[in-house]
This record gives structure tokens, sequence and C-alpha cells, in this order.
């Protein structure tokens, strides 16, 4: 009788522990339909960088309902906070976007249809990546309460990843410097853990003035700023052909004048320049804006250069990828439901070289180490402490980022879906961390050694106060 009520005993025990460890999985199943309305608002809205103010208030409220304390309008960005839960250590951060990419517009059907209304889309999924990521922590909240487990969650909700490198001002305001990591995630057309890092980057506004004139009547009196605009980019073109391989350089001329019988006295053209390390992008940067000078000096313009951004690539940990590979592989993907499939495949057809295949969502992609040709503020985050990422299938395979297929996807229960197996993902990998010691430390071991013993961080954009204004 002893042996048998000892028995029963453990299993009950066993029974308490298994509930108490699935505790973020039993919330986050529970709660679903919260993940897809909050990920639906957020498309609704669609507001770029800077300028998320319904956005980040949604998430806000959210949080601090879940029981977080809320810090709103850190680092002088009115739309960044962090919401905190716990005492303690370890601190692991949780990374949630939440801005629109503008000139793009898409309605949430899978046929072209652009919405009037809208001058911005969720063309990069970050109303996906806003919801899971704080479905995730507060997730995380859960499995703390229920366990006992000392630590601490935070939720970093970061705006103007695109083109506005939120992060690097919160980094720069060390908002960073007591955590122990850093978790993300970003919708994909396929679900991955692998250790991908990016290309550094830095943009820049040239704006060139000059003297307005008439173009028939008066061409000697006039100082054309498209002229500047036009010789700067004449001359970038011609250095694409002296820089190394893996350089990339682009640029949209923002504003060049409105009546051709008018010379332009005001032009100004938007410039990105990329690079994996980052030492590169100074150099070349240099250059650029050498060039820069030349054609305001060969027009007769004055030339104002305002440095928008800059981002360091991804420093990669493998120690937490490969936790993450794992930790995805456990969870599986995503299966669509008939209508779902539907929808995929009508977005499907709209492909003329899809590198993925229906299906293929229910796949982890093999383990991989390899270089993006992206760019994201992650990177000042990951080497202000050791970050992990994973990708997750919030598009139809073979979805192109920034494009209309992906604003489609983003705003059903595709990209829904694909928000909440982010969610279980990153709570899951969250709950690892907090259990085993061994694996904090050797991703902190290998962290120091990538990062090196001498480093001193720098900022890329420098010491310029956030660029609030750069999409009006």
């Amino acid at each position: 009788m002893q042996k048998l009520a000892l028995g029963l005993l453990l299993t009950a025990l066993s029974t308490v522990a298994t509930a108490q460890n699935s505790a973020h999985l039993d919330w986050l199943n529970a709660n679903y339909e919260q993940t897809a309305q909050t990920a639906r608002s957020l498309w609704e809205f669609a507001e770029v960088g800077y300028q998320e103010t319904r956005s980040s208030e949604l998430l806000q409220n959210q949080l601090a309902a879940a029981g977080f304390k809320v810090e709103s309008g850190v680092a002088d960005i009115p739309t960044a906070f962090v919401a905190s839960y716990g005492d303690g250590g370890p601190v692991i951060a949780i990374l949630g976007e939440f801005d629109a990419l503008p000139g793009i517009t898409q309605d949430s059907v899978p046929t072209r249809s652009l919405i009037e209304t809208k001058a911005a889309g969720h063309a990069c999924g970050h109303n996906l990546f806003g919801a899971g990521s704080a479905a995730a922590a507060i997730a995380v909240k859960e499995w703390l309460a229920s366990t006992g487990t000392p630590g601490t969650i935070r939720f970093y909700g970061t705006p103007a990843e695109e083109g506005g490198s939120g992060k690097v001002y919160m980094v720069r305001a060390g908002l960073f410097d007591d955590v122990d990591f850093a978790m993300h995630w970003h919708p994909s057309d396929r679900n991955s853990a692998a250790a991908r890092t990016t290309l550094a980057n830095r943009s820049a506004k040239f704006r060139f003035r000059g003297v307005s004139a008439h173009a028939a009547g008066a061409p000697e009196r006039g100082r054309s700023a498209l002229d500047g605009v036009e010789a700067m980019n004449y001359m970038v073109n011609m250095m694409r052909e002296h820089v190394p391989q893996q350089t990339r350089i682009h640029y949209v001329i923002t504003s060049g004048g409105n009546a051709p019988n008018v010379v332009p006295d005001y032009a100004e053209v938007f410039y990105y320049l990329r690079h994996p390390e980052a030492k590169t992008v100074r150099s070349l940067w240099e250059r650029l804006e050498a060039a820069a000078r030349g054609a305001a000096q060969g027009t007769g313009t004055n030339l104002e250069v305002e440095i928008i951004h800059g981002n360091h690539p991804v420093l990669v940990n493998e120690t937490l990828h490969k936790m993450m590979d794992a930790t995805l592989r456990d969870i599986g993907g995503i299966e669509y439901s008939d209508e779902e499939q539907r929808f995929a495949e009508t977005i499907y057809e709209s492909f003329d070289d899809p590198s993925l295949s229906l299906g293929s969502q229910g796949e982890i992609q093999p383990y991989s180490v390899s270089l993006g040709y992206g760019s994201t503020d992650v990177g000042d985050v990951s080497i202000a402490v050791p970050t992990v990422g994973a990708s997750i299938a919030g598009y139809v395979p073979g979805t192109a980022g920034h494009s209309w297929q992906a604003v489609a996807a983003a705003g059903t229960s595709v990209g829904f879906q694909g928000a909440n197996l982010a969610a279980k993902a990153l709570s899951s990998a969250a709950v690892k961390m907090y259990s085993d010691k061994a694996l904090r430390d050797a991703a902190r071991a290998e962290f120091e050694e990538r990062r090196g013993g001498d480093f001193e961080y720098e900022a890329l954009l420098g010491d310029r106060e956030p660029a609030l204004n750069y999409r009006k």
C-alpha cells in the first residue's frame, strides 16, 4: 500500500510539473483569438515608422492588462516602450516591431487589390511580429508565475525598424544594459532558425539647394538642385564598379521639382549603403559624401546631408540558434485549413518562379549559417547582448518580402498562424533559457568570443537624435 501511495504521489507531482512546464503553451492555445485580433488591428492601422501611435498604445495596453509594468516614450521616442514582469535575473528581452511600409497597399485577399484610402501596408509583416512577440512575453509571464521561477521577462516595443533604426536609439540609451539575452523573430515564407547574419547599413537624405528661374526665359540665372541630384547619382553609379563585391547601394529621388519650365531650387535624394562589415560601410560612405559634395560644387548648388539611420550586422550566436532550431522542430510547422489552402493556392499562382513549394509551411528548413542581404536594427541589439531569432512562415511559401502578397497574408489567418507559432517558439525557448544555466553560460561565452574583448559600441547613425520625421 505504501508503494502504491508513493507511486500515486509521484504521478500526481509529475502531472503538476508537466502542467506547469506547459503553462506558456496552454495560455497561447487558449488566447489564439487575442493574438489574431491584435495582429489584425495592427494590420488595419498600418502606421509607418515613428508614427505608430495606435499600434504602440494597443500593445502597451495589452501588456499592462496582463500584469506588466510599462514604461512609455523611452529613448526620446514617443512610440517606443518597455514592458516588464518579474524580479531579478535572468533578464530575457523579447523584441516587438509594429511599423508598416509606405507606398504599398493591399487588401487581405489573394488577388491584387489596392486599398485606395491607405498609403502604407504591412508588407514586412510587422503586425504579426508585434502581436506574436507580445503573446510570447505574456505566455512566459504565465510560466514564470505558475512555476515560481526567478527571472524577468521584458517586451521591448521597438518602432521604425524600416529605415528608422528605433532599436539603435534604445541600445544607445542603455535600455539593454541589464539584459542577459534577447529574442526576436520575423515573418517569412518559411520556418527556420538558421544562424543568419545581415548587412551593416547607413542611410541619408542628400538635399541640394539652388536658384529657381524660368527654364526658357532666364536659364542662365538658375542653378538646378535637380542637376545636383542627378550629378551625384551619375557619379555614385560609376562608383559601383569600384566597390567590394558584397556592397549594396540604392536610392530614390524624393523631391525633384514640380514643373519642367521652372529650374528647381530644391531637390532631395535618399540613399542606402550596405556591406557585411560596419567599417567598410564607414569607408564607402566617405566616398558617397565626396560624390555629393562634388556634385554640389559642379552644379553651383549647396548641399545638406542628414544621416537617417544606421545598423550594425547581426552577431549570430550558434549556441542559441541551435537551441531555437531544436525548439522549432519539437513544435512543428503550420497546417493550413481548407480555406487557408485555397487562399494559398491563389496567391501561389501569382508567382513566376517560387523558391518553395506549397506545403513547406509545415516543415522546418535545415539549419545553416549564412549571410542575408537585408539589414536590421536587431544587429545593434545583438552586439549589446546575446541574441537569437527565427523566421516563421507568416506568408504563403514562395512569397517575397515587401510585396503585395506579403501584405495580403499578414492580414489573414495564414499570417496569424505564423504569429502564434512564433509565440510558441519564443516562449518555449525562453523556458529553456531560464531553466538551463549551462545553456546560458555557453551562449554568453560564445558571445564574448565573437564580439571580442576590446569591443566598444559606436552607433552607425552617430549621435543624432531620433529621426522622428523621416517618414513625413
